[in-house]
């Protein structure tokens, strides 16, 4: 089953658009756990295990992994998400950039030793930086393109010599003779609505993955109703809005689970009603 597949299948089972982001810091962990990296497995599994039937993806960022040395760790919980969670995908947060064989290297890192049904790359040294990734049948890779940080716009809202944005001429790229295996898809900033409206004009069928709400103050329904697209129950534009620390540090105690579960199923309800046919 393809990435796109899986989004589709996760969105009609679950009714959700969320997607829960797995970023680590063993500082904020609950009660004894707080500090010790060696729990880093079992805090973002437990989160897993109560936020599993509200998802349509799960998001571990690696360096909050790599930089406590848990690989090992990582590779486990992307184990642990395959085995209780099999419908769901894995969009492994990895921004990798480079070209030749040090890209062959990293696709190779994402999809076979973390087996990730997707991962997030920097485009930005050119069609180059993604063409190692396309080798790999069925796999996703979402393209940045126009981020939540506010330094995003020093790059990504130039204008080119022929007029459009960069963050323009990357969709407009990314929808055409970049998507040589149909399963490209953009990072949109929750936090640009308006910027999100764009891209899927230009974008009209790619997965929008879009990080900012919660924490970052993105608005869901903005959102939603910028990015989505569908009609009759079908969605012909899907969208995958993550949210990471509102989730994960729901609570610091000992109930964090729970507490996870409760802002995750509060947060796909709301993103859910704002769905309408466009």
């Amino acid at each position: 089953m393809t990435f796109t597949d899986q989004l589709a299948q996760a969105e009609r089972r679950h009714d959700s658009l969320l997607c829960v982001g797995l970023d680590p810091e063993p500082a904020r962990f609950p009660g004894a756990w707080k500090g010790d990296a060696g729990r880093i497995h079992d805090f973002c599994a437990a989160i897993v295990d109560a936020t599993k039937d509200l998802v349509i993806a799960f998001k571990p960022q690696i360096a909050y992994f790599a930089a406590h040395r848990a690989e090992d760790q990582l590779e486990r919980l992307m184990a642990h998400i395959r085995r209780v969670a099999p419908g769901v995908p894995v969009i492994l947060d990895a921004k990798r950039g480079d070209i030749g064989s040090t890209a062959e290297q990293y696709a190779r890192e994402a999809f076979e030793r973390y087996q990730a049904d997707a991962v997030t790359l920097s485009p930005f040294m050119g069609f180059d930086s993604i063409e190692p990734y396309l080798r790999y049948d069925g796999k996703g890779l979402i393209l940045l393109c126009r981020t939540s940080n506010p330094g995003g716009g020093d790059l990504q809202a130039q204008p080119l010599a022929s007029g459009e944005l960069l963050y323009e001429r990357i969709a407009r790229l990314a929808a055409n003779e970049w998507n040589r295996n149909g399963q490209l898809g953009l990072v949109v900033g929750a936090t640009y609505p308006a910027e999100i409206e764009r891209v899927r004009a230009l974008a009209p069928t790619l997965p929008l993955l879009i990080p900012g709400i919660g924490a970052q103050g993105g608005d869901a329904e903005a959102t939603v109703r910028a990015g989505w697209r569908g009609q009759g129950g079908r969605t012909e534009a899907p969208i995958i809005v993550s949210s990471s620390r509102a989730v994960l540090y729901a609570s610091a105690g000992d109930d964090f689970a729970s507490a996870a579960r409760a802002v995750a199923e509060a947060t796909r309800r709301q993103l859910a009603a704002a769905r309408a046919p466009r």
